[in-house]
């Protein structure tokens, strides 16, 4: 019984980091060589692009924003430019036009490259045909650039007080609730068997 709860634990434990690790921010320092709108046709990972606007229908293909870059180490990246909406994640992004011609305006080439600081949330699947979405870009002083993840940081900082939160108020219910109910119900049946006991005793004693 043991093993399996801690694998039960384990399990939301994984899924948990997933969750994390697919929705808080990211950076990188990238330089942008191209962006396409392309007719993009959904199966399975339609979960991983944004919702289609309310009045739309579902539709199994429609036009997707990308934005194509290459990292300092050559590496490339390739992020995909969507509203969030008032869904989930939160981050309200409503401007995927406006951010498609920025970077259009920041396209470069390797001979005099344009660095740029890339927020995104998300991640890569080749086999899915899954790509980050990109939700901010500025200009980045170099490909050096040093990027701490204070979003990440402050977002995993306040989970863990949501989460202490939430631990005190069951702890304090349980304490005010639950276990006061636990022991009137093991008096209450304590009570029934002592009950019980003397009758069957007054009729094995008849007997």
């Amino acid at each position: 019984m043991r093993i399996v709860k801690w694998i039960i634990v384990g399990l939301l434990v994984l899924t948990l980091g997933a969750l994390l690790h697919y929705t808080l921010p990211r950076h990188e320092i990238v330089r942008i060589v191209g962006v396409e709108t392309r007719l993009e046709t959904f199966g399975i990972n339609r979960f991983f692009y944004a919702s289609v606007p309310s009045g739309a229908g579902e539709a199994d293909s429609r036009d997707v924003r990308y934005i194509e870059t290459f990292r300092p180490t050559g590496r490339e990246i390739v992020f995909r430019n969507e509203d969030t909406g008032w869904g989930w994640p939160p981050y309200f992004k409503m401007n995927s036009a406006d951010m498609q011609a920025r970077a259009r305006d920041m396209v470069s080439s390797s001979a005099d490259p344009l660095w740029v600081r890339v927020t995104y949330y998300g991640v890569r699947s080749r086999m899915l045909s899954i790509y980050p979405n990109a939700i901010r870009l500025r200009p980045a002083e170099g490909p050096e650039e040093s990027t701490i993840p204070w979003s990440r940081i402050i977002g995993l900082i306040g989970l863990a007080v949501l989460a202490f939160w939430v631990w005190r108020v069951l702890r304090r219910f349980r304490r005010r609730r639950v276990e006061p109910f636990m022991e009137a119900t093991a008096e209450r049946t304590a009570s029934a068997r002592g009950r019980w006991r003397r009758f069957w005793d007054r009729l094995r004693g008849r007997g």
